[in-house]
């Protein structure tokens, strides 16, 4: 496949640096899929203009990964299918239907886990991430749900819309199993009933050392779907997005993280909430660009899991 006819977009996207084009997932791949909406961002707008942010930028990017010592042109071969078609209405509820609609008609009859195929998306506002994280949670009985933000994104619905970005956690726990897991770090807001349940149901990780110490005894064949919203960052090295809180984290702990996914067993991810626009410099795309150089590495970090790419090799 060399042509790109974007049936999933609106118009031609450019392609995140080193992906292949593709109009339909590919089996046996990472596919990577923006979702450019951001309608009920409840604070500073401009998420819909992320993933081809993202993408453009990422040409300006070295290939190589000193911190993981892999290099994108090692790696099997992966796709990016451009943009979901979405629209942005006074009718929210129903332009978040249209985004699960459109998923649903991108994997319609597709086994991820029989197929070997892992999805990659970009954002996007928040709420856009619960059609991945839904359709990872169905394939995958023993999932576990990791989310690194500032906020805890627990509340039942929000400026009176049920699938709002300060309810993606919430409207992911409506789809557990028993088997599933949440792990929360990197989270400063929130409402006190948020923090309660956190704390009860001890998702949430109030320290880097007892974090890390976690990932490392996941057993190397759990599957694993991350979710990163970028005010997980501290908003004076990545000020572009909508609800940016004080203090976070930086992109070594990042990076520390990706150190121990690559030996798991990652099957999906998400990269949500650059508002571009907010950042005139642009360097908030450059460092969003660059964890999503990060993310595409660490999902071919697992040599074990690696034999999932076999026959998708770069040419």
């Amino acid at each position: 496949m060399t042509k790109m006819n974007n049936v999933v977009g609106q118009k031609k996207s450019p392609l995140y640096f080193g992906a292949r084009p593709a109009d339909r997932l590919m089996a046996g791949s990472l596919n990577i899929v923006g979702v450019g909406y951001d309608g009920t961002a409840c604070f500073r707008k401009g998420a819909a203009q992320g993933p081809d942010a993202i993408r453009r930028v990422s040409s300006q990017l070295e290939s190589y990964s000193p911190s993981l010592d892999l290099d994108l042109v090692e790696i099997p071969v992966y796709y990016d299918l451009g943009n979901l078609k979405v629209s942005q209405s006074d009718n929210k509820d129903a332009d978040c239907s249209k985004v699960h609609n459109a998923f649903a008609g991108l994997t319609r009859g597709i086994d991820l886990q029989k197929n070997h195929t892992r999805l990659l998306a970009l954002g996007g506002e928040h709420s856009i991430s619960y059609p991945f994280v839904s359709k990872c949670l169905q394939t995958y009985p023993y999932l576990v749900l990791i989310h690194l933000d500032a906020h805890a994104d627990l509340r039942d619905g929000y400026e009176g819309h049920h699938f709002s970005h300060a309810s993606i956690i919430r409207r992911c726990l409506d789809e557990f199993g028993p088997y599933h897991q949440l792990a929360q770090y990197g989270i400063r807001s929130g409402t006190r009933e948020e923090f309660a349940w956190m704390r009860q149901e001890k998702t949430l990780f109030d320290s880097f050392a007892r974090f890390s110490v976690w990932l490392h005894e996941l057993s190397r064949k759990q599957p694993l779907y991350l979710t990163v919203d970028l005010d997980y960052f501290d908003p004076a090295i990545l000020p572009g997005t909508g609800t940016p809180e004080a203090d976070g984290e930086d992109f070594r702990s990042f990076l520390e993280i990706l150190a121990i996914l690559r030996s798991k067993n990652l099957v999906g991810a998400d990269v949500v909430e650059l508002a571009p626009a907010i950042d005139p410099t642009g360097n908030s795309a450059i460092f969003a660009a660059k964890i999503v150089r990060e993310l595409i590495l660490a999902f071919h970090g697992n040599s074990e899991n690696d034999r999932f790419y076999e026959g998708a090799l770069h040419d």
